[in-house]
């Protein structure tokens, strides 16, 4: 093969157009888009095909900054094969030939494929395969900047692939996490020949509301894995002594010792990592900064490529809001398919059946119906609108999503109480027939169907931001060593940092107000996202509110005082009330009306069970802790306690809203 121009010159936006359009428009030799030239598998008849490992490529970007890449294009008897052929990409900051954790299968739960072994299932079939260090990070050059890089490089490292001789003009995209933001961060920026797409957990639909901040509050996770990939940085690895000093840090007891600021953190060794990471906590006006391509694809979907595409994500994950964001808004502006599908696990996890301490059933790593394992359901994707493989995928339902619930709730042989759960489909999103129910709070703890009729009726607590409530599992990833996602009974626990013994129920903390409704007489199924209007007084000049929707069982002989699962949870940092652009303190004493729009979720309540909603002003450090003084984010200098309180009366009726989907999960 010729492989004269990989090191060419950057080419303009009108050349780009011009490529794509010419490689739609023409017939390339060696493009098989016929299905007579496949097995029932979807095998190439000639193949399946060698592989050959083209690495230490550097690709100049349009700053000339150079990244590294590695190619693995098929072979047979050693020689390279001409093609051309339809290429996957991926792009990632985790090392492109160090092993992915996404990369595990239903065998083999334990053990991550290399991404030598996931190029192989491709390359034996026929496609080119991708893999690229993202800017500042492993054998990548240029300054690394955490997502706001990614637009712009993955625009040109597309445009860089079309002119490759090994390519038929067809690109296909996948990855998971930080590898779903840079796909959706090349599509913002409308890069060239991208022909289909599989997002896995990420892809910011808006990081400002899910992945970065929520609700105004700044997700710590940000920290954890600043630090623990500050530790991986060139910099860092490069210095005996710094690397030795990074690792002595101990980041949990950072975590007791907030607030932090800059050049004072556990990642001030690493200023380049602390640098991003006190950008994203102290921008908390949603201004143009989070407006930006690679973390604001809501903003971008016009320019998005006309390309089939799948957004996965989890319940137990930082990312099914971008998921189902991502689907409404391309499912409306785009002509090609946009899939949905949605699982019980907690971040990439799909192939465990469990998250936390929670069993869902031996159907839950992947709808086996739709596919066996992960890598399957990215190959029969690919395969189809990649080679023109008729192997059914345009006739699948246009959304998948597991229904948790319905198990005995019993513990189970590997000691994780049996939730239970199946498999659902659906044409849209929402749930066609879902009804918005709302469900009032009582001062009594009862949540109810009935509107309140008292007057002047609330319950009060104080919100200590030096004894915050802790973190028990959620949507959480990348919290090692400090926290962990996933479902648990919502009891403080040793293994759960910030509890304290005894270790009591959250709903026995007096900072808590627990609200839930009477045992169910029958199943309900609550599918879509969690909505929360609160009628509230603080003290304070700002102070945040939280709230977390559980599913109550009732006591059994493995669980006597029962189990309070978690399903989902949001907050609110009252600063941003009435606008994310524009906060204004409170006046300490006045009332307001307060939304918390929780992450979507799905569940069969059984009969029996009760559905609780917990109200607080803290989830740490899941979420960062407002210190009540109305400082500015990520500054603070000092901390107050807060009295706040919720109102529940005819005037200020607070709720939740419900998606509840009609039949009870039938």
């Amino acid at each position: 093969m010729n492989f004269d121009g990989w090191f060419g010159p950057s080419v303009t936006r009108r050349d780009f157009a011009r490529i794509v359009s010419l490689a739609a428009a023409s017939t390339l030799p060696g493009c098989r888009s016929s299905a007579a030239d496949f097995s029932e598998d979807g095998m190439p008849v000639d193949g399946p095909y060698d592989v050959a490992l083209l690495d230490g490529i550097m690709v100049p970007m349009r700053d000339g900054v150079r990244l590294a890449t590695d190619v693995h294009v098929p072979a047979r008897d050693g020689s390279t094969l001409d093609g051309p052929w339809p290429v996957i990409l991926e792009r990632t900051p985790y090392g492109k030939q160090r092993p992915s954790r996404s990369e595990r299968s239903v065998a083999e739960p334990a053990r991550a494929k290399t991404r030598d072994e996931v190029a192989r299932i491709f390359v034996e079939r026929g496609y080119v395969v991708v893999y690229q260090d993202v800017r500042g990070r492993y054998d990548s050059e240029g300054i690394y900047q955490k997502y706001l890089d990614d637009a712009p490089d993955g625009y040109d490292t597309c445009a860089w692939i079309l002119e490759q001789p090994w390519c038929n003009g067809k690109i296909g995209t996948k990855g998971l996490s930080y590898a779903a933001h840079t796909q959706g961060a090349l599509a913002s920026a409308g890069a060239p020949g991208v022909a289909a797409m599989f997002l896995d957990s990420g892809g910011f639909s808006n990081s400002y509301q899910g992945g970065i901040r929520q609700g105004g509050a700044f997700e710590l996770k940000q920290a954890t894995w600043a630090y623990s990939n500050g530790i991986l940085s060139p910099e860092v690895t490069g210095d005996t002594e710094l690397s030795a000093a990074m690792q002595a840090v101990d980041i949990r007891q950072w975590f007791h010792e907030m607030p932090w600021r800059p050049g004072h953190s556990p990642v001030s060794l690493a200023p380049d990592y602390e640098a991003y990471l006190f950008e994203q906590w102290t921008k908390g006006e949603f201004d143009e900064y989070w407006k930006q391509a690679g973390i604001y694809a809501e903003g971008f979907y016009d320019v998005w490529p006309d390309a089939p595409m799948v957004h996965m994500s989890s319940w137990f994950d930082p990312y099914p809001r971008t998921a189902t964001d991502n689907y409404l808004g391309l499912s409306d502006a785009k002509r090609g398919p946009v899939r949905l599908i949605l699982g019980p696990w907690t971040h990439g996890d799909r192939s465990l059946t469990w998250a936390g301490d929670v069993d869902f059933g031996p159907d839950a790593t992947l709808d086996g119906q739709l596919a066996k394992d992960y890598w399957e359901l990215r190959v029969r994707w690919f395969d189809h609108w990649l080679r023109g493989v008729d192997n059914g995928v345009d006739r699948e339902p246009t959304v998948r999503y597991f229904l948790m619930g319905g198990g005995s709730g019993l513990r189970n042989a590997a000691g994780r109480m049996d939730h239970g759960g199946s498999w659902r489909t659906a044409e849209d999103w929402p749930i066609h027939g879902t009804v918005e129910t709302p469900h009032f709070l009582s001062a009594d703890g009862r949540l109810t169907l009935a509107e309140p009729t008292g007057d002047d009726v609330g319950r009060t607590y104080q919100f200590d931001p030096g004894h915050p409530v802790p973190s028990i599992g959620g949507t959480i990833t990348s919290g090692a060593p400090v926290m962990v996602g996933g479902a648990f009974d919502q009891r403080e626990g040793p293994d759960f940092f910030g509890s304290r013994e005894p270790y009591r129920s959250l709903s026995e903390r007096p900072d808590v107000l627990v609200f839930q409704t009477a045992p169910l007489t029958s199943d309900i199924e609550v599918t879509g996202p969690l909505r929360v209007k609160l009628w509230i007084t603080s003290d304070c000049p700002d102070t945040d509110f939280t709230a977390k929707l559980i599913d109550v069982y009732p006591a059994n002989a493995d669980y006597p005082d029962g189990f309070a699962m978690n399903l989902t949870d949001g907050i609110i940092r009252c600063r941003y009330r009435d606008s994310w652009e524009s906060p204004t303190l409170m006046e300490p004493g006045r009332t307001y009306e307060v939304t918390i729009d929780a992450f979507p979720t799905s569940n069969l309540f059984k009969a029996g069970h009760k559905i609780r909603l917990d109200i607080s002003s803290s989830n740490y450090p899941h979420f960062d802790l407002n210190f009540n003084t109305g400082e500015a984010e990520g500054l603070a200098t000092r901390s107050r306690v807060a009295t706040n309180t919720i109102w529940m009366d005819r005037s200020r009726p607070s709720h939740a809203v419900l998606p509840i989907v009609p039949g009870g999960g039938r």
